[in-house]
């Protein structure tokens, strides 16, 4: 009997999925419950698992896009597992006169010759272990999926409680996943791939792991994926002779293991065939001027938020320059005694925030949002503060800013980007903000237009520090000066109310004395 597998629905607005990965070769056979492929849809990621036991074969390639209900496989039954067929007219008659069916005699079947694998999948395990699997956890209502950044141990290697195995990002936050217990780990998704919460993506077979073992087994598997043909060739059951052929079930597993490498070589999946001497097919004229890679959550999340700003608001920008002497000498004044007390340095950062809390108490209309047709006034003052990390822009709130002094300010500010970098920041942090500060000075820029962090109508741009001559009693004089730029949105603020607001930070920078006495 032959099983079509299709591609099953995800939802109304899904009309199409993409077969990202084949978990088993064309012509291999499957056991009931094993992951066949990983479908991906513009949402999320999912497994299709075997409905019965038999022989796959592939009719859709990996990478294709299909539509949903598209039959993308075929599984041929295999012998004595689908139903059973009717006795024939003599054995009948046997089953009437004696009460017994012949073909349940143990006689009269073969032993099988394998058993059936778990569902888990690549590996057989003894019934006696204990097999931990690795799922993707909830990391909040609003994430629906996560992609595999990194996996920090290879398939098959030993593993002990509470290392690290591998590291998930959602379009927000990144979190790691522990060892349990100590044993060997599975790998059954590949890095990059987007799994939806709650997926398989490996499993822990629970035992003592031996030093020899983890210090050996590593590279015994390296080399067993960089060649396939000897893989085969050293199993004994096959012509160990140079014409025999592969076994097409070698090959997906040494192919399986190679894309669970990190930083393994997809040269090796081509198999013997690719060093051959015939093959004189030289590199196309293309190849290696361009690479393609799928964007990570957290990039897609960042691109989907700017453009929906753009289309959203009517984002103007407004702009100001401000002397920072006074600043620059009360750091400098007070930054040894600020370091032995609080232990942490004076930055701009911290009277920043204090100037843009007062500022929005003076022009209230930034602080505040459009939902729908009416307007949300906030009465709180979470200042976000946007943190530049290599994967991409996070911007960790600091809460209740209004209420806090600048040495606090700085410890927080501190302790959320040692965080967003070492990728431990959460939801949490991330959440509720009135009015984001980016400074793009740190990376040398003169002046910018910042695009609005929604739902916040208001987002300040810090920039460069740059000694320049400006008028000041009458006279010229070279003096540190920084543009500062105030994105906001033009339904909500008018121009009168930015104009003031840039006014007021300047204002409260140039005279810090009176910021911190809050005159």
């Amino acid at each position: 009997m032959v099983h079509e597998v299709k591609i099953p629905a995800a939802g109304e607005s899904i009309n199409s999925a993409t077969v990202g990965q084949w978990h088993k070769s064309d012509g291999e056979r499957v056991t009931k419950g094993e992951v066949l492929a990983t479908i991906e849809t513009d949402k999320v990621s999912s497994e299709l698992e075997s409905p019965v036991e038999g022989v796959i074969r592939i009719v859709v390639a990996e990478g294709e896009e299909v539509a949903i209900g598209t039959i993308i496989a075929e599984i041929t039954e295999a012998e004595g597992t689908g139903s059973e067929e009717p006795p024939a007219a003599g054995e009948s008659q046997k089953i009437e006169e004696n009460g017994e069916d012949p073909r349940n005699e143990p006689d009269s079947l073969e032993a099988p010759v394998e058993s059936a694998p778990p569902s888990f999948g690549f590996t057989a395990l003894d019934d006696e272990q204990d097999v931990i699997a690795i799922r993707v956890p909830s990391a909040g209502e609003s994430i629906a999926s996560a992609t595999i950044a990194q996996w920090h141990k290879r398939d098959g290697e030993g593993v002990r409680k509470g290392e690290t195995l591998v590291t998930l990002e959602t379009d927000k936050v990144s979190a790691e996943i522990d060892a349990e217990d100590d044993g060997v780990l599975n790998i059954l998704s590949p890095e990059g791939l987007e799994v939806s919460i709650g997926a398989v993506i490996g499993t822990l077979v629970v035992g003592v792991v031996s030093p020899e073992q983890e210090e050996q087994e590593v590279p015994q598997k390296v080399t067993e994926t960089v060649d396939p043909s000897v893989t085969v060739a050293s199993s004994g059951n096959s012509d160990p002779s140079p014409g025999a052929d592969p076994d097409p079930a070698s090959l997906a597993a040494a192919a399986l293991r190679a894309s669970s490498l990190i930083g393994g070589d997809e040269s090796a999946l081509s198999g013997a065939d690719s060093e051959a001497p015939g093959n004189l097919a030289g590199p196309s004229p293309e190849e290696g001027r361009t690479s393609r890679r799928r964007m990570s959550s957290l990039r897609r999340k960042i691109a989907t938020q700017l453009v929906n700003a753009q289309q959203t608001a009517a984002i103007l920008t407004t702009f100001n320059e401000v002397d920072m002497s006074a600043v620059i000498g009360l750091r400098k004044t007070v930054q040894e005694s600020f370091m032995e007390k609080y232990g942490v340095k004076l930055g701009f950062m911290s009277l920043f925030v204090k100037a843009v809390v007062h500022a929005l108490r003076e022009v209230p209309s930034l602080n505040g949002r459009i939902e729908g047709e009416e307007v949300i006034e906030n009465h709180f003052y979470d200042i976000g503060i946007a943190v530049g990390t290599e994967k991409g822009l996070v911007v960790p709130v600091v809460r209740n800013a209004d209420e806090k002094d600048c040495p606090q300010i700085e410890q927080d500010i501190r302790e959320y980007s040692d965080r967003a970098r070492e990728g431990k920041i959460q939801l949490e942090d991330l959440r509720g903000g009135v009015f984001t500060i980016s400074n793009g000075g740190i990376y040398g820029s003169l002046l910018s237009t910042p695009i609005l962090n929604p739902p916040q109508s208001g987002i300040l741009g810090m920039h460069a520090i740059q000694d320049r001559p400006v008028a000041v009693d009458g006279k010229v004089e070279i003096r540190p000066m920084m543009y500062i730029a105030l994105s906001y949105d033009h339904r909500l603020v008018d121009g009168k109310e930015a104009v003031t607001f840039l006014i007021k930070i300047k204002e409260c920078l140039e005279s810090p004395a009176s910021l911190l006495l809050e005159l």
